[in-house]
């Protein structure tokens, strides 16, 4: 794998070059002075940590890994806070999408690409339980993820707490709402919230929610795809966007 970095003076000299890193792995037990130089480093950026068996670490790379394996990511990720600051200043009405527990690559990847096509302004993700960004997502998104600015966050509850303060509406996208998604109004700044298929938006994120809403189900299977259930909601932000500005809302 071209994207990783091994070793304990590696991956302490990459996160001070400011290199970007998406997770971090580490040996389970493992210990010692320039170990723990490397965790207050960890701590201090806000990296995710995972500890595992060395055998999980053999697999990345069988050369000499010192109990540390550092996933680079595929591409520049944006500042949460700075983006949604520079968004609030520069856009009428801006659209985000916030993305609870979707961790299939390919769902990621076709709602980056609906996203980017719609003029989205930003996904929102947590730094754990979500789709890695890969050659993968990046390759179903046609690109769109080396477009769109792709927000990591260490809690997602915190994220959608701080775009309430700016002024953001939350929605949350759920089959259990009562509301049909093209009765509320996204011609404001809006946040949508999609959650993972089997599992949905999480409890804590649908109790910080504005509102919920929901696709309506016609035929015998009770849900759709959440990539397609996105592109659904996206695109209807977007048509009352441009039918209350007669312009696009970018």
């Amino acid at each position: 794998m071209d994207n990783i970095i091994f070793g304990i003076r590696p991956v302490i000299e990459a996160i001070e070059a400011g290199k970007q890193i998406e997770k971090i792995y580490l040996k389970q037990g493992a210990a010692g002075d320039l170990f723990h130089q490397l965790l207050r480093l960890i701590k201090m950026h806000n990296i995710f940590v995972q500890w595992v068996p060395v055998e999980r670490l053999n697999r990345f790379t069988q050369k000499n890994h010192q109990g540390i394996v550092a996933l680079c990511a595929a591409i520049e990720l944006a500042n949460f806070e700075a983006t949604v600051e520079n968004i609030m200043q520069t856009a009428k009405n801006p659209l985000v999408i916030i993305l609870d527990g979707v961790t299939d690559v390919r769902n990621f990847g076709a709602i980056a690409r609906s996203a980017e096509c719609a003029g989205v302004h930003a996904l929102i993700m947590p730094a754990k339980g979500a789709a890695p960004i890969n050659a993968d997502s990046i390759k179903t998104s046609c690109g769109a993820l080396n477009i769109i600015p792709v927000c990591k966050v260490p809690n997602l509850k915190t994220a959608v707490f701080y775009l309430k303060s700016t002024g953001f509406q939350i929605i949350a996208a759920t089959g259990k709402a009562e509301k049909p998604y093209y009765d509320a109004n996204y011609a404001k700044p809006t946040a949508i919230i999609m959650g993972a298929e089997d599992t949905g938006i999480s409890r804590a994120n649908i109790e910080l929610c504005d509102e919920q809403v929901k696709i309506p189900i016609y035929g015998k299977i009770n849900s759709l795809n959440v990539s397609a259930a996105a592109s659904i909601l996206i695109y209807e932000a977007l048509r009352q966007k441009q039918k209350n500005d007669h312009t696009c809302f970018l």
